[in-house]
């Protein structure tokens, strides 16, 4: 295929599509609230009222605001409905003749809205996932003509490097700095995959991404490829997200079929293949190690680094692998430049990064913000606070993460920021906690959820997140002494020093980070309620006890 091929196909169908486009979720969570019978209810009233030569219904994915979904968009009058039910659908097409509509109208210019700035999910709900055709029309596959064309390999790699761009998997590793490494391996096979193993409690960035826009993540995937030498690219997703898993398919042969994936692609001597690997539920896969010990066929364990995947992955060749998320901001950064990238952020934090906001709050669903703002214009002013009381804490990082109190509101959401006050940005997941929560209930949620999802190879790990449970348990019970609260922080250091990956070694930041802000609810728990240890203003010290965060861990930079 030519570039003008290319802009020949998006040019024809900007020309098919209809004057009004009706814009209708079908992602995971508004297709269980029956939105694709709204589709066909949309679709029967535009024949009967005869309006189908101007008016046309496209099936997107996610809108964001999920906590109000079925959501329909009516586009070009920018106007949102919200938990519409298919009773209600026919009335929003009687509305475009002078009709009233019944569905709640949603405000597009609420915060929730307004201060986000979609870099990966600047299509998302604005284009059909399963045709290419709508992904072409918006500017798609032209970043990779231009790194084929335009640009050496080095060139890329130096692109990636200087837009600041980190893995957005959880560890925050320079993602050009692991392209580079990758890239002057010697071999002639390179691997490039990407991590869909997204495994944390409330988490769902990923999924989003991979049922919205599936072809940003196959075009990222390629330029990566182009970048680092490798002709083949495996994308791991969790057996649990059916629709991504099909979408993902339908793309591949999408492309395989336009001549933008598979041999000679844009007729170049550049090939690059992907293939799917489908995971069986195993939170560790999402460790790089363990992942590609699951795409061999094996069991997934992870293994001690170094080596690491960059110098022997798959199949012992250099492996790049880089989490959803990441690869989804390859397009954009080649498109505008890595300077407007690194214009976006802090510092040390460049770009946007997508958190699921969830819990206690009136506005859940997918954000996407710059690095930067802070927990209190995220949680007060987007997700509109919490309903009739206020916040207690925020949940970042998953069960890797911590517990962050409402004192630390103004804290500016950024890798280093996050790691300061004892939690991590992780990879988006973000709870909110009002007044009623217990906190130590929470640390046993997220310690059940580790000893239920560890491999079982490591001691430490195997064990000791047992120990943990079974002591947050008595805790709750009220049975625990001042001795077994002591023997809770010792041993939640023991697992965290000792583990051999990243699933045990931050496995007891969540209890670490209760107990440094929330240590009353311990004590209070204590068959010795008196037990003071601590002397005032300890909980105002810096969290060193928290158990640092590996290079590219669970979720795979």
């Amino acid at each position: 295929m030519e570039l003008q091929t290319l802009q020949n196909i998006a040019s024809n169908e900007r020309a098919r599509q209809k004057s009004v486009r009706i814009y209708c979720c079908t992602s995971t969570g508004c297709r269980a609230a029956a939105a694709l019978e709204i589709i066909e209810t949309l679709e029967g009233a535009i024949h009967q009222r005869h309006l189908q030569d101007q008016v046309e219904v496209v099936g997107v994915g996610c809108m964001g605001f999920c906590g109000r979904g079925p959501l329909v968009q009516v586009d070009p009058d920018n106007l949102l409905y919200q938990e519409v039910v298919p009773d209600q659908a026919a009335s929003i097409i009687a509305a475009l003749q002078g009709g009233e509509a019944q569905p709640q109208r949603g405000n597009v210019h609420h915060p929730f809205f307004t201060r986000q700035m979609p870099v990966v999910r600047e299509y998302s709900g604005k284009i059909d996932p399963e045709r290419i055709e709508e992904y072409i029309a918006v500017g798609g596959y032209q970043s990779l003509y231009r790194t084929i064309y335009e640009m050496t390999p080095a060139q890329v790699v130096e692109e990636i490097s200087r837009s600041g761009l980190r893995g957005r998997g959880g560890g925050g590793y320079p993602t050009g700095l692991k392209w580079a490494t990758v890239a002057k391996m010697p071999g002639g096979q390179k691997y490039v995959i990407c991590n869909g193993d997204e495994g944390d409690p409330g988490a769902f960035m990923d999924r989003s991404i991979l049922e919205s826009d599936p072809h940003l993540v196959l075009e990222g995937m390629a330029i990566a490829g182009y970048a680092v030498g490798a002709n083949h690219g495996y994308i791991y997703v969790r057996a649990e997200y059916p629709l991504a898993i099909d979408r993902l398919q339908k793309g591949i042969q999408q492309a395989k079929r336009y001549g933008l994936l598979g041999s000679q692609i844009f007729d170049s001597p550049f090939d690059f293949k992907i293939d799917i690997r489908i995971g069986a539920g195993a939170f560790v896969c999402g460790e790089e190690t363990a992942l590609i010990h699951s795409i061999e066929g094996g069991r997934g364990n992870p293994v001690p680094r170094p080596p690491y995947p960059a110098e022997r992955g798959l199949y012992q060749c250099p492996t790049l692998i880089n989490n959803v998320e990441t690869l989804a901001n390859i397009t954009a950064i080649i498109r505008n430049g890595a300077a407007w990238y690194a214009g976006i952020g802090t510092e040390t934090s460049k770009g946007t990064k997508i958190f699921a906001l969830t819990g206690k709050i009136c506005n859940n669903g997918l954000i996407e913000v710059p690095m930067g703002i802070t927990l209190r214009e995220i949680v007060e002013e987007m997700g509109g606070g919490v309903p009739g009381g206020e916040v207690k804490a925020i949940q970042t990082g998953g069960p890797s993460g911590g517990c962050i109190p409402k004192t630390l509101l103004d804290t500016p959401v950024d890798y280093d920021s996050l790691r300061q006050v004892g939690s991590i940005m992780g990879s988006g997941g973000m709870v909110v906690m009002d007044q009623s929560t217990s906190m130590v209930e929470i640390a046993q949620f997220y310690m059940d959820f580790c000893r239920e999802e560890t491999c079982g190879k490591c001691v430490p790990c195997r064990t000791g997140t047992v120990q943990l449970y079974a002591l947050l348990t008595k805790l709750l019970e009220r049975q625990a002494t001042p001795a077994d609260l002591a023997q809770l922080e010792a041993l939640c250091a023991m697992v965290r020093d000792t583990s051999l990956c990243g699933l045990g070694q931050t496995a007891p930041n969540p209890v670490l980070s209760t107990l440094k802000y929330f240590r009353e609810e311990y004590e209070a728990l204590l068959v010795e309620p008196q037990y003071h240890p601590h002397p005032p203003g300890a909980a105002n010290q810096p969290v060193s006890a928290l158990g640092s965060v590996p290079d590219s861990m669970l979720e795979g930079a």
